[in-house]
């Protein structure tokens, strides 16, 4: 296959994960067809074949791949001098500008087969790993359990409130703003 028809390739493959991320957003995985997949792509409904086998595959390559983007994303922010910083921005930058993949991923998760749903728990689980690395250097003494909690809310403040950005309208650099916050809730006094 020469190289822009393999760039071709990877861009209709990008596009329809991107239309089964707003349609699954929408309509929940099990209600969305992939009629209404490849509409949104703007493609027919066989060209989808072409690239996935199933919508199940669609929710899989779809949901590892942003599990895969954001530890890639993370391992590089937490070499920065500051890592929780820079774990902090990476993060409200994946949730301002993917909000549709973090709802299919929080509504979805348990539609993807077993293989693809542990491969998810597993990246996840790395990915959160970073984030306690970080944090324990910030709040010496603290045990495990109390730096797993402070990251997983951090994570319910960041993925939560894209969707507030929604209902409230533009907020001058609210990626800065919820990268702040987050790191604030991470390392605030009991």
């Amino acid at each position: 296959m020469s190289p822009s028809r393999q760039a071709a390739k990877a861009r209709r493959r990008t596009e329809l994960l991107s239309a089964a991320g707003r349609r699954f957003a929408a309509d929940g995985f099990h209600a969305t067809t992939l009629t209404s997949i490849a509409t949104a792509a703007g493609v027919s409904a066989p060209a989808v074949y072409r690239h996935f086998a199933s919508k199940a595959e669609l929710l899989s390559a779809l949901l590892v791949d942003v599990s895969e983007q954001l530890l890639a994303g993370g391992r590089a922010a937490s070499q920065e001098a500051d890592p929780l910083a820079a774990l902090c921005l990476h993060h409200a930058r994946f949730a301002v500008t993917q909000p549709d993949t973090i709802r299919v991923q929080e509504r979805d998760l348990t539609s993807l087969d077993p293989p693809s749903r542990h491969r998810v728990r597993r990246l996840q689980a790395e990915y959160v790993r970073l984030w306690i690395d970080a944090l324990a250097p910030l709040l010496p003494g603290t045990d495990a359990a109390e730096l797993s909690v402070r990251v997983h809310a951090a994570f319910g403040l960041l993925n939560s409130t894209p969707h507030g950005l929604r209902r409230s309208g533009p907020v001058p650099d609210a990626v800065g703003l919820l990268a702040s916050l987050a790191h604030a809730a991470l390392t605030a006094e009991r």
